[in-house]
């Protein structure tokens, strides 16, 4: 049913976009891979999800100079997560005295439908033929799905031990925002646009609810390593994307071709002209 709804998203807001586009519109898809972490208050040991994959639809307008860039709007679909270190052995080092800790990790992975309101300052080279850009988006989330595993260690109490992860609305917040901001470059050819994004996409909601909220841990089952839920916990991630896009208009954009009028004086001022008569 989940994913039933997330194509059914992903349809309709192809349509709108389509549905909408004119001479300064675009359409594109994007897809790739990226890291995922949260950043935990008090500070937790945590190493980031690598291999977190994302796909998505965007739809541009691209304005005259005088607006600098494209504005619009993305609907991707990604993967997010983190590892927590819920324990460690210690291992003395006898020749510095100090001792290095070996971690055992909580993995836990979910999905996230995210919507990035996106401005696009950019410039053309090559004769238009190649664009780069910055990035700067106001996003909003839906975390839903997931599972969780312990790493398979003998040496810890709940080493491989894993399942699907049972959100629950007391514990868990479904919805986030944040801010992302990136770049890339686009190769143009014809009618389309091919190019490389990165993307970086600060969260700002927390994932859990904090122990002032949430104090029942110790009523929960395997899915929750926390003995104590942390004060936040924001998600973050990086992703690095291919993108294809077309445009609507086979004559370009007019900002190609627009050249602002330039007004001349209609008199210039002569410091010898006398301004009155005696």
């Amino acid at each position: 049913m989940k994913k039933q709804l997330i194509y059914l998203s992903l349809l309709l807001c192809a349509t709108l976009m389509c549905a909408t586009a004119s001479a300064q519109h675009t359409f594109g898809v994007s897809g790739g891979l990226g890291t995922s972490n949260v950043r935990f208050y008090p500070l937790q040991e945590t190493k980031s999800l690598i291999g977190c994959a994302n796909y998505g639809l965007s739809w541009r307008y691209y304005s005259l100079p005088r607006f600098v860039g494209a504005v619009g709007v993305d609907l991707e679909y990604m993967q997010r997560g983190f590892s927590y270190g819920y324990s460690y052995i210690r291992i003395p080092d006898e020749e510095s005295g100090t001792e290095k800790r070996e971690y055992s990790y909580f993995n836990r992975n979910m999905n996230t439908i995210m919507l990035p309101i996106v401005w696009q300052p950019h410039v053309y080279l090559a004769k238009n033929h190649v664009r780069l850009y910055l990035e700067a988006a106001l996003t909003f989330s839906f975390n839903f799905g997931g599972e969780w595993n312990y790493d398979n260690d003998d040496r810890f109490h709940m080493a491989g031990e894993k399942g699907d992860y049972n959100w629950r609305i007391e514990r868990d917040n479904h919805w986030n925002y944040g801010l992302a901001g990136g770049g890339g470059f686009a190769l143009l050819f014809g009618r389309y646009e091919l190019g490389f994004r990165a993307r970086y996409y600060f969260g700002y909601a927390d994932l859990m609810r904090n122990r002032n909220k949430y104090y029942n841990n110790a009523t929960d089952g395997a899915e929750n390593p926390f003995s104590l839920s942390p004060l936040r916990s924001p998600i973050d991630n990086i992703n690095l994307s291919v993108t294809l896009a077309y445009r609507f208009n086979k004559d370009g954009f007019t900002e190609w071709y627009y050249k602002p009028k330039r007004q001349k004086r209609s008199r210039e001022f002569n410091f010898q002209q006398s301004t009155s008569k005696k």
